[in-house]
């Protein structure tokens, strides 16, 4: 008997090694590998229903409200996916609620593709393994794949034209260290070129961009190695170098793409200074303004303290690692 009805949640994550740039777009295959913290405070919660009674198209409600017209758009699309892998035809009820400000730099479409792989797969009868369900959240959206799995995750690129190996795994060794990430809201407002449209520009035009690609097997490395000896200085200058490297070619593009903000650097220098006194606090930044500093759970008090004494920041709040994608209930028909 096919599921008719699954909700499903799924934590957002935050790329420590980036990710940045496709060698499918049409696929979502990354162009490098990448490794992230999936976090247990942002997330979504999906519930997926397909029946015939639904009509000609899918119903989809994302926080409360119709979503424009490119977000039902890429859902629709995503719902195909599946449709066609189950081997139905039914439109879709989705209902989405997001504790993650959507298209701001903080990831929503990594926890979104992935709570909706695990509802909609499950409500369209399908019984998917980990990897199956991280290629098919790729689909939606490259960071998706990993936020299937919980904790520190390696995204693989693969080499196949099909993408059937370009998934995510977790990496067990992060398992229990006590790190945490602090956000620094550095605006309110969405960020004016998307993720996508960034990365093919920056592929596209930056001088710097095949100089970004090479360096990345290396950061990799070095924060695998630190993760499995729960280094966080040699982890958090990975992910500090891996931001900037990333940013530095997407401001080299043509026209250029610039996503911080006075607060951004700000609260970037606020990090430098922490680190003088002695801290352990490093930073990252994904395709936004927001800056995330990595660091030891004791020190959050003192890390929120001085970024939210930090001139254009408008609040902080403290992530910690959490559980990968995952469902809360079904009901079958």
């Amino acid at each position: 008997m096919k599921l008719s009805s699954c909700t499903a949640v799924a934590g957002t994550n935050i790329a420590l090694v980036k990710y940045w740039g496709k060698r499918d777009p049409a696929l979502n295959l990354p162009a490098a590998g990448s490794l992230s913290l999936t976090l247990k405070e942002l997330g979504t919660r999906t519930t997926v229903r397909f029946g015939s009674h639904l009509g000609s198209e899918d119903r989809v409600r994302l926080n409360g409200r119709d979503p424009d017209d490119s977000t039902r758009t890429r859902i629709g699309t995503f719902l195909d996916l599946v449709r066609e892998r189950a081997g139905i035809t039914a439109h879709a009820e989705v209902v989405t609620e997001n504790s993650v400000p959507t298209a701001a730099g903080l990831a929503s479409s990594a926890s979104g593709f992935a709570a909706l792989a695990v509802a909609a797969s499950r409500a369209a009868g399908l019984a998917l393994l980990p990897t199956q369900l991280s290629a098919l959240a790729r689909r939606g959206s490259g960071s998706a794949a990993r936020s299937i799995f919980g904790g520190f995750v390696e995204m693989q690129p693969g080499v196949f034209s099909d993408g059937s190996d370009a998934v995510a795994e977790s990496i067990s060794e992060g398992d229990g260290w006590g790190i945490r990430l602090v956000v620094a809201v550095t605006s309110e407002a969405e960020k004016a070129i998307g993720s996508t449209e960034a990365m093919e520009r920056t592929a596209r035009t930056s001088p710097f961009y095949a100089s970004w690609l090479e360096s990345i097997p290396g950061d990799l490395q070095d924060a695998r190695a630190a993760i499995a000896e729960r280094d966080l200085h040699r982890l958090g200058a990975v992910a500090e170098r891996s931001a900037i490297r990333m940013h530095a070619s997407a401001m080299a593009a043509t026209p250029s793409i610039l996503y911080w903000t006075p607060a951004t650097l700000a609260a970037m220098n606020t990090v430098f200074a922490l680190r003088d006194r002695g801290l352990a606090a490093y930073f990252t930044i994904d395709a936004g303004p927001h800056v995330k500093v990595l660091c030891e759970q004791d020190s959050v008090s003192e890390v929120n303290t001085a970024l939210t004494a930090t001139p254009g920041v408008i609040r902080t709040f403290t992530t910690s690692p959490g559980r990968g994608a995952r469902i809360l209930h079904e009901t079958t028909a």
